[in-house]
This record gives structure tokens, sequence and C-alpha cells, in this order.
């Protein structure tokens, strides 16, 4: 069995390289495949999967992006690296698009953008649509635009026994279904994704509010009474951090930063009038109610708080608790923040419409997640913890996880329902049924 893709063997000159390659986060794991192939064509990942199956090697599957926790590097089988399949066709009179898995969702917007169209790619630069489709996807104008995997009307995969398939609602149907959240659980390799494209919004704005960190209740508070109340146009995003030194603060601070899409600058201010009702908005340290902004500057702006080369370690939590139940738990988190840019991320996301029959199937009305960023290999034993201790005390109050940023090696926790897991299982022992694809670090 021959393999077509460029190819290292563990040892060989450029392995090493390779490896760590398919990694964003600094933070490397540990782990070392046998073999790692990068395919630029459909033939070299069928070439891939059917030398996995010759020689009884479990698979695991890189498009390139802000993974976390590396799932897909893993202790011996064949790490496929799929992140040079990266075309992007569009077709604006179906307002359809194909994608491959490799493509930056920033890129994929500028493409659209240059036709006045639209998708709810990540909030990040450098975030590949492969693995971001398969999680859920919560990305641009979610709240209005569902996860992005809602997006996706049909797959072209490559599955277990090498055979390049077509799914979607009506043909092969359980891959289809899984491919929508089951996420590096996914029993096979994507290698286009199809999916629906929208109208640009006509208005891109903002609001911005900064508050001391000794308002941490009073923000709290307020921000969990009105979060079901926002309209659905707005992203109420709250990061907490000990510093914000792109805005010039150098103190432990509350930032409720949103972004906002309508059809007018009047409707974008309507919109996001809720978030100037803070009871203490009088003490905010900075206040901005509206400024129209292009996604390019939202892009800009969240690179600040996410930058390249550095060391991460992320977990979260769905939650659908009380103010009371959650604050002892933002006060730890507040007390024992690292230096910035490690932070609190708090997302108003529902109440929920209902969603399409899909696997992903597990979300809530607050979303909080914890990102521990550092530089220093040394600081390891200070910071790699942080995430992780503070998700797993507050986690009586949590209905699950997302898997965006799963933490699922070190603390196996709740990504989907009982039934949709069910699901998942009987459908990968239709399609993979001697396990040839790894499936996720840790569940329950």
């Amino acid at each position: 069995m021959t393999l077509t893709g460029k190819t290292y063997m563990r040892g060989a000159d450029g392995y090493e390289e390779a490896r760590r390659a398919t990694v964003w986060n600094a933070k490397i794991p540990d782990r070392f495949p046998d073999v790692i192939v990068q395919a630029a064509t459909e033939d070299d990942v069928r070439s891939a999967v059917d030398y996995a199956k010759a020689h009884d090697l479990r698979v695991g599957v890189r498009s390139g992006g802000h993974s976390w926790a590396a799932n897909h590097v893993r202790d011996g089988g064949l790490l496929l690296d799929v992140s040079r399949l990266n075309a992007v066709e569009v077709d604006r009179p179906t307002m359809t698009a194909t994608v491959g898995p490799g493509r930056y969702g920033h890129e994929m917007c500028e493409i659209l953008d240059e036709q006045g169209l639209f998708f709810p790619a990540g909030h990040c630069k450098g975030v590949a649509v492969g693995g971001y489709l398969l999680q859920g996807g919560y990305g641009w104008n979610g709240r209005v635009l569902g996860p992005a995997c809602e997006s996706v009307i049909g797959i072209d995969v490559v599955t277990a026994d090498g055979e390049l398939l077509y799914a979607d609602h009506q043909q092969n149907r359980e891959l289809y279904w899984a491919a929508r959240g089951a996420g590096p659980g996914f029993f096979g390799v994507v290698t286009r994704f199809h999916v629906k494209v929208y109208p640009k919004p006509a208005i891109c704005g903002s609001s911005l509010y900064l508050y001391p960190m000794d308002l941490l209740e009073d923000v709290y508070r307020w921000a969990h009474e009105v979060g079901p109340k926002v309209d659905r146009r707005v992203e109420m995003q709250i990061l907490m951090s000990a510093a914000f030194p792109d805005l010039g603060v150098d103190q432990p601070s509350i930032l409720i930063a949103s972004p906002v899409f309508a059809d007018t600058e009047e409707e974008a201010r309507r919109a996001l009038s809720l978030l100037d009702t803070c009871p203490v908005r009088d003490r905010a340290l900075m206040a901005i109610p509206y400024a129209p902004v292009q996604l390019s500057d939202w892009y800009e702006a969240v690179t600040h708080t996410y930058p390249d080369h550095h060391r991460y370690a992320t977990d979260n939590m769905w939650t659908s608790a009380s103010i009371d139940d959650l604050l002892p738990g933002l006060r730890r988190i507040a007390e024992t923040l690292p230096p910035p840019p490690s932070h609190c991320l708090w997302l108003n996301w529902g109440p929920s419409p209902s969603r399409q029959d899909m696997a992903y199937s597990m979300e809530d009305n607050t979303y909080i997640a914890l990102y521990t960023v550092w530089n220093d290999a040394a600081d390891d034993s200070r910071h790699a913890d942080w995430a992780r201790s503070h998700m797993t005390a507050m986690a009586p109050h949590a209905t699950g996880i997302q898997l965006a940023d799963e933490n699922l090696g070190r603390r196996p926790a709740r990504f989907a329902t009982d039934a949709a897991m069910e699901r998942l299982d009987r459908a990968r022992a239709t399609y993979d049924p001697e396990g040839r694809f790894h499936t996720w670090m840790g569940r329950i």
C-alpha cells in the first residue's frame, strides 16, 4: 500500500517539525504518532486511510486551527493533516459554497465579502473550518444564524474503508447527522463542506463597557438578569481579566464587548441599548454605547486576546444556574486570574430556538469559558491547571460543555445529550466498526 501524500515516519528528518506544525498551542503534547501524512488531494486522503487499514493504525485528523487540546495528536497510529485541502468555490445564484476543511474562516469571510455575502465563521483568525464545523461552530452572528454546523448542507467524506461518499439529509444521512456536532470524535475525513451562505449584514457595529473588578457582583447579576432579553443580533461577551493592555488598562477589570449585526444603524443602536442599562453604568471606566466597525476590525481585536505562539489551557461549561450559585465560582476566578491575556469569558447564548436534527445537541443560556495564556514553559506548573480546577469546582452548576474549548483528556464531561451519544455510538459501529478513527479523549 503506497502513501501518496507527503509522509513523515517517526524518527525521520522533518517528522518533529511536521508534528509541531499540527498544533497551534505552543504547549505541544508529548504524544507521538507513528506516521504523519500531509494530504494535498482527496486521493492522498484515501491512500492514507487505506494505508492505516492495511497496517492496523488508528487515525487522527487535523484541519488546522485553535485545537487547544490537540485531540488529533496521539501516541502511535497515523496523523492525517488535511490543512492543505482549502479550496473555496462560491455559487452566488444558489447562495451556497463549497470549502475545504483547511481554509481559515476569516479568509472565507474575505472571499464572501467581495460578493456581498456572509458566513458565521469563527471569531479568531487562523481557525480552519474543518474542526470548527464538526464541533458546532460558534461564530459571527451565530445567535441569529445558529451554530455554523446548521449551515452545512452536505459533506464529501472519506470513510474508514477508504470510500469517498457524499452525505446530506437524503444520502448517507447518519454520516451527515454525525458530522454536525461530533467534533474530534467524528469517524471519517471530511474533504469538502457544502454550506449555505447569507447576505452580508448592512451594518456591523459594537458597544464596549469596562468596569473595575470591585463591581463584579453588580455587573454579573445584571448580566444574568438581562441575558435572555438581549436582542439575538447582539453577542453579549463579558471578559474578566487581570488587565487589558490593548485598552491601556492595567488593573483587574470586566470588559463587555458586544458585536451587533443589523440592516440599519438605527436598528443596531436599538439592539445594543439594553447593554446601557447596567445599574453601575456611571462607574464604568469606559463606555461606548455604539460604534460602527468592520468585521476585519473585530478579527484584529480578538487577536490581542488569543495571540499566536503562546501556551494555552482551557475549559468551559454551559449553565442555566442561578446567579447566586455562579457568583462564588466567579469570585474565585477573579481572585486567581493569571496575567493577561488569560481571561474568563461569559457569553449569553440562549434561550435558543429549536435546532435541526444533528449530533450537536448541547447548549444552554449561558456559556462560561476559561482561557489560560502564558509564554514560559517554566510556568506550566503555575498555570496549566487553572482552567480545569475552576471548571471542576463549578461543574455541579453545569449542564455540559461545548467541544470548541474542550479539555476532555483531563476532565471528561458531557457534550451531547444521552440520546445523541447513543446515536453516535450506533453510527460509529456502522461506519467505523474497527475503530479506525480516534474518538474523544474523554466522555461521560
